[in-house]
């Protein structure tokens, strides 16, 4: 048995006004924790996108017809409503997974030794935009899957998956001004890069919004646009992000960069072809579920590379840390004799 701590008045009195400065002094993750859960929340980031994508698939969209309870009588889904409303439920409970995850990851970063508060800040930005999504998530069931809001739903996970990548990269820099590992021109080719992926997402859902799963049986409204036109939009700017990954591998090589950027560029090729042949078969197979979910999860794969081709092209070295100057030459001894 675990004897449990006596606590007095005025510990009960702290932990209550600052519960993470109570549990910073009296914890110390090891490095290894704080990367883990930083970790953690990147996973659940993936997995809400993935489990949103088979709610929508599944057609149990409205399985919760309301918002922010199932029912208007129930706060969880009813044996009346089936699998739709299992589906739809869990993936709602999912969210309170994913809140654990970023407030593990935040306390872990407010209690390491010492304390940075740059990714304490990451951690609350992601913890915001979790708040945020949940309630336009709300809005999506109230409005009837509108593709226009179901848009700005993924496009918000993107956005989360983001900062936790940010977050979980962070741990093993320092807090120092960034400094440039490639030169401007291909800085700017990257930067290219990741417009052309950010793109290649946002058209991305404008397909989701006009094709064929809407999210439920019932008649939902469909962006009013031709599906295979933008789907070749998207194929076109796929293409574009290809090409311009190989020319910046090329570059990188061409210039001799450090192998993490080389590195980082090939992992990103090679994703985006897997992606690629997903998405020509699904196409071609007339978007079949399964095939539309792994193109979903492809996507934060393809986006978590683009992440880390961007985060590889500088480094940040600890707060206040000079580059060492050249030794100074010391005269020899005189020969004795």
């Amino acid at each position: 048995m675990v004897r449990v701590p006596k606590l007095t008045r005025a510990e009960v009195a702290q932990a209550a006004r600052n519960p993470l400065l109570y549990i910073a002094e009296r914890w110390t993750p090891t490095p290894r924790t704080v990367r883990r859960a930083a970790m953690s929340a990147v996973v659940m980031s993936v997995l809400i996108v993935v489990t949103g994508g088979a709610v929508r698939l599944t057609g149990s969209g409205l399985g919760c017809p309301t918002w922010p309870k199932c029912t208007e009588e129930s706060l969880t889904a009813t044996s009346e409503m089936g699998l739709h409303g299992v589906i739809e439920f869990g993936n709602r409970l999912l969210t309170y997974v994913l809140c654990a995850a970023v407030g593990w990851a935040i306390i872990a970063a407010r209690s390491a030794k010492p304390w940075r508060r740059t990714l304490t800040r990451l951690g609350w930005l992601q913890f915001w935009i979790v708040m945020g999504n949940a309630v336009l998530g709300g809005i999506v069931v109230l409005v009837g899957l509108n593709p226009y809001t179901v848009a700005a739903h993924f496009l918000l996970s993107t956005a989360l998956l983001t900062v936790a990548m940010v977050t979980w990269h962070r741990i093993d820099e320092g807090d120092g001004e960034p400094r440039p590992l490639v030169g401007k021109a291909v800085s700017q080719l990257a930067w290219l890069l990741a417009v052309a992926a950010g793109l290649l997402v946002a058209v991305g859902t404008v397909v989701t919004g006009a094709g064929r799963h809407a999210g439920d049986s019932s008649d939902v409204h469909r962006i009013p646009i031709d599906w295979k036109l933008v789907s070749q939009l998207h194929a076109d700017l796929a293409w574009v992000v290809v090409a311009l990954t190989v020319a910046l591998w090329f570059v990188l090589k061409a210039v001799d960069a450090p192998v993490g950027p080389r590195h980082r560029a090939r992992e990103l090729f090679l994703v985006l072809m897997a992606q690629g042949v997903i998405g020509y078969v699904q196409y071609f197979l007339d978007t079949p579920e399964l095939l539309v979910g792994l193109h979903m999860l492809g996507s934060c794969l393809v986006w978590i590379a683009v992440v880390r081709v961007m985060l590889s092209l500088r480094e940040r070295p600890a707060a206040g840390a000079s580059v060492p100057g050249p030794a100074v030459e010391r005269p020899e001894p005189a020969a004795a004799g």
